[in-house]
């Protein structure tokens, strides 16, 4: 899904953050990382369900998931976070 935003985070992380929103209404079928996995361009975060269709939700960039705003049965709205994911740094 293309649903992302990229913002400076003002909250003494210092890096750039993602943000994962949702881009269409579903319900939550399965959360596939948690808090401190480290991701992937490219890797599921979450599936979502709708209409009887699974939609997995990807990371465009890779990082470290910093939050994860939805719980397995959570019904989404359009624009809802989903997920942010933390910049790593670069070695």
């Amino acid at each position: 899904m293309s649903a992302r935003e990229k913002e400076r985070s003002g909250q003494g992380r210092g890096a750039v953050a993602e943000e994962v929103r949702a881009e269409m209404v579903a319900n939550v079928w399965k959360v596939v990382v948690g808090v401190g996995d480290t991701v992937s361009a490219g890797d599921t975060l979450v599936i979502l369900d709708s209409m009887k269709m699974e939609i997995p939700v990807l990371s465009e960039d890779g990082g470290r998931v910093a939050q994860i705003a939805v719980q397995e049965g959570d019904v989404v709205q359009e624009g809802d976070l989903i997920a942010l994911l933390d910049q790593l740094p670069v070695a």
